[in-house]
């Protein structure tokens, strides 16, 4: 499996990336990948989103369409987000995939000393009443999108000045810094990326995003990024390696 550090990527260049790698992954041309990357402020509002309910305000921050399972999100600076391109092996092996991602958040909240453990009631995984990750995945084909986000030391402001996060009210967020664990980004990447590898069962190969051809195409503010995201061409590079 190709671990690829991305860097800060804005959110609709990495939602490009995954469709792309997806249709790549299911015809045979790549094999799994993990993204590993952080975005720039934005909300996602996935197919269960009701955004007259959950959107409180005008935050300043766009609000971004996803076709993953779950509520409205925030991503942006200080959290740490991982999309696994995996394909299973068949439909019963999905809850499997969403229960590893979780695991791999609750170890690794653990192995900074946090007591962080998965709450059957309510999705992601919890320190008290409030979330340290959150997972949310779309499955097409049997070949997996999106993932999972790990909160290090993002905004947490952010969470609650244009949304009630994930729709759930009865809970707040948490992040690594807000738990007073001093981390960097780098170091919860290597360590969920341990983990990922464990609970998914994947040995880990390191690659860059010019690997893969992963390209990014302009400011979604552009009034013309829509149409070039639209026009950019699929990824066309292969790779030998097997996980």
């Amino acid at each position: 499996m190709l671990s690829v550090w991305c860097g800060e990527v804005v959110y609709e260049d990495a939602l490009r990336w995954q469709r792309d790698l997806a249709q790549a992954r299911l015809i045979g041309d790549i094999d799994d990948v993990l993204l590993t990357l952080t975005h720039d402020p934005v909300y996602t509002a996935g197919r269960h989103a009701d955004l007259t309910r959950t959107v409180l305000r005008d935050a300043g921050i766009r609000i971004v369409p996803v076709d993953r399972g779950g509520d409205v999100t925030y991503h942006g600076p200080g959290q740490l987000v991982a999309y696994p391109i995996v394909k299973l092996t068949d439909s019963k092996a999905v809850r499997p995939f969403v229960d590893a991602l979780v695991v791999a958040c609750a170890r690794t909240a653990a192995s900074y000393g946090l007591d962080a453990r998965p709450d059957p009631a309510r999705p992601g995984v919890w320190v008290g009443r409030d979330k340290i990750a959150a997972v949310g995945v779309r499955v097409d084909r049997r070949v997996t999108t999106h993932g999972l986000a790990f909160n290090v030391d993002p905004d947490l402001r952010e969470f609650s000045a244009g949304i009630i996060p994930c729709g759930i009210t009865d809970g707040g967020v948490t992040s690594l810094a807000a738990l007073g664990v001093d981390a960097s980004l780098h170091d919860v990447r290597q360590r969920v990326e341990h983990h990922l590898s464990d609970t998914l069962g994947r040995p880990l190969q390191q690659a860059t995003p010019a690997d893969l051809g992963l390209v990014p195409v302009q400011d979604p503010q552009d009034p013309h990024w829509q149409a070039a995201a639209n026009a950019a061409p699929s990824i066309t590079a292969r790779t030998s390696t097997r996980s």
